[in-house]
């Protein structure tokens, strides 16, 4: 005959294994990096934009997961203009937006009427980061405050949005004042 003893310890971690809470929770999060350089290519500022990931985005990544739906392949970032902004909300979409305008004064690659193409590393460790994007500011400059990701190349210049997906909106940590011939080399990581 075999007998086994368990001891207190062994059972105590036995029943907090069978009996208590055991798995993660998924958190959508997100950060932009940015670095801005004057037209000499030296380095004014740097800032991290931890993010906010809205509604409509988390939506879009759920259901191209776990829904089958089919995945946008292309994303494109945007900056956000300082005039007129408020707060950004979970509710928004790219449409519609009341709490902020996007920045409309930069190119990308010598066009004026697209926002810059995203393109991807591998995920690692929960996380998938762009490559730098860079934003070439032109006109006046101005201020801007932010930036986003979408799944919309095109800006809308009339409502500053347009269809499509918004999948996250951030703010700099102050407002930045830019000039023509500066250029923001922006990337994004997002993690779960």
């Amino acid at each position: 005959m075999h007998s086994e003893k368990v001891d207190a310890q062994d059972s105590l971690g036995a029943t907090a294994l069978l009996g208590g809470s055991v798995g993660e929770q998924l958190s959508v999060t997100g950060r932009y990096d940015v670095k801005c350089l004057d037209a000499d290519g030296n380095l004014k500022w740097e800032d991290s934009i931890e993010n906010l990931v809205v509604t409509v985005g988390k939506n879009n990544l759920l259901d191209v997961y776990l829904g089958a739906s089919t995945p946008t392949t292309t994303w494109y970032m945007g900056l956000v203009d300082n005039a007129s902004f408020s707060a950004y909300a979970a509710g928004d979409t790219l449409a519609s937006h009341t709490g902020w305008l996007e920045y409309l004064n930069y190119t990308i690659s010598g066009s004026s009427t697209n926002r810059a193409t995203a393109a991807w590393n591998a995920a690692s460790s929960g996380s998938k980061a762009s490559t730098a994007t860079t934003f070439t500011i032109s006109g006046a400059g101005g201020t801007v405050l932010g930036a986003i990701l979408c799944a919309t190349q095109a800006r809308n210049t009339s409502s500053n949005g347009g269809a499509g997906i918004l999948y996250s909106a951030g703010s700099f940590s102050a407002s930045r004042v830019v000039i023509a011939g500066d250029q923001l080399l922006v990337t994004y990581t997002a993690s779960v």
